[in-house]
């Protein structure tokens, strides 16, 4: 059993990996390195609620003397790791050199930028508490025009919070359909409706060839000439796991960290959070290779166990999870677990309640391999937790339609009772 347990990543998923550990009865010591000055703190609510709402509440999940004398946390913040040993076992702040007998990597992940907009005033990514404040005061200077580049989950977010203080949004889009590789191209059509239905301009097959200004955005100039005048320029283009450190530490690195079915990247090194990339058993008949996720469920779970796998290697155990996230658009909720494509099979989706072409509440399942893989539901929040138990089980699609049957008979008579 490791003595001295190191985790890089002041995250949910570097927290969860102190707490597991310490819930557990294990008394070793404890660092925890972060980049940022913050103490961990909850990333969802800066794309929606901490913009949208007039007194936003403090994201911070523990209060630093939990951290420290409660969980016997070392904290070592406001400086990112630059080097990681995994012959010595240590891990580099700078010119510090942190000794560990073992590790968790937890960094996460970064905002993509637009190319060009470096330095350039009113142009925003949203990632870390300091983005979501510098976008929260400049959402509420004047009335201003804001652009969002890119329309998948994040881009859609502050979209709905830019319409939701009453301030014209354009989406601009670069495929035909919006979240086509997230929920599919039917579903994602389905959910573009709830922008429309919200006064928000959504521009598809739109490519942004520049960006207008000189100190400040003025404007972004789309490929087929079209210009949208711009105060406040939003690119929600994704997320790149930050491995930049890790290049040089003989860690496979693509696409993040690949680790194996224990989350265990080398000997003594394990991984949690955006940058894992692990074979998750769950889905080995419809996807070839790892998987990586950047949702809270997961981080919040793959912390926990590696870090359990980490101080304990004899008791370590594969992690299996069913994808889950969520998301705010205006009233709206919207709700996946699973998997939305395979690389084996053709995946079918069928509406199972509902009518997603109505703008009303609704869920669609997915099917490859002839099993349930998937579940979106749009404001119908008791749904998906449910399905997300068939998935795991590796549920039939006959036995799926038949639970989704029940179900609607069940919603029918509470209706008429």
């Amino acid at each position: 059993m490791a003595d001295r347990l190191v985790v890089v990543g002041a995250s949910l998923a570097g927290l969860r990996a102190i707490e597991a550990v310490r819930a557990d009865g294990w008394t070793g010591s404890v660092a925890l390195i972060g980049a940022e000055e913050h103490l961990p703190y909850d990333r969802p609510p800066l794309s929606k609620d901490y913009l949208a709402a007039d007194e936003c509440a403090d994201p911070t999940y523990r209060e630093e003397r939990k951290l420290t004398e409660e969980l016997g946390a070392e904290l070592l913040l406001g400086s990112p790791a630059s080097a990681l040993d995994v012959h010595e076992c240590t891990v580099s702040v700078g010119e510090r050199v942190v000794p560990y007998d073992a590790l968790v990597i937890a960094t996460g992940s970064h905002a993509r930028e637009l190319p060009g907009t470096r330095g350039l005033g009113g142009v925003f990514t949203i990632r870390t508490l300091d983005d979501a404040k510098a976008l929260r005061v400049a959402l509420r200077r004047g009335k201003p025009k804001v652009t969002v580049v890119g329309g998948g989950f994040i881009g859609s977010e502050l979209a709905a919070v830019g319409r939701t203080l009453g301030l014209p949004v354009t989406v601009v889009e670069r495929h035909a359909t919006p979240l086509a590789g997230a929920v599919g191209e039917e579903m994602g059509q389905a959910l573009t409706r709830l922008h429309e239905r919200n006064g928000t301009r959504v521009l598809v097959d739109a490519q942004v060839e520049e960006v207008v200004g000189d100190d400040h955005v003025r404007a972004v100039k789309l490929a087929d000439g079209t210009e949208i005048e711009t105060d406040i320029l939003v690119a929600g283009v994704g997320a790149a796991p930050s491995t930049g450190w890790l290049e040089n530490s003989a860690l496979t690195v693509d696409d993040g960290v690949v680790a194996d079915a224990r989350l265990a990247a080398a000997p003594r090194v394990h991984v949690a959070g955006d940058i894992a990339r692990w074979p998750n058993a769950l889905f080995d008949d419809v996807l070839r290779g790892p998987m990586r996720l950047q949702h809270w469920t997961s981080a919040s779970e793959q912390g926990s166990r590696a870090a359990l796998n980490a101080v304990s290697p004899d008791r370590a155990r594969a992690y299996e999870t069913v994808p889950y996230f969520w998301s705010d658009w205006y009233s709206s909720r919207i709700q996946f677990t699973g998997i939305p494509a395979s690389d084996t099979h053709a995946v079918d989706v069928e509406v199972v309640a509902g009518d997603h072409t109505e703008g009303g509440p609704f869920t669609a399942l997915y099917r490859a391999n002839d099993r349930i893989i998937g579940a979106l539901a749009v404001d119908m929040r008791a749904e998906v937790m449910k399905y997300r138990r068939l998935i795991a089980a590796r549920t039939p699609w006959a036995d799926a339609m038949e639970f989704a049957r029940t179900r609607r008979r069940k919603a029918a008579a509470r209706r008429s009772a």
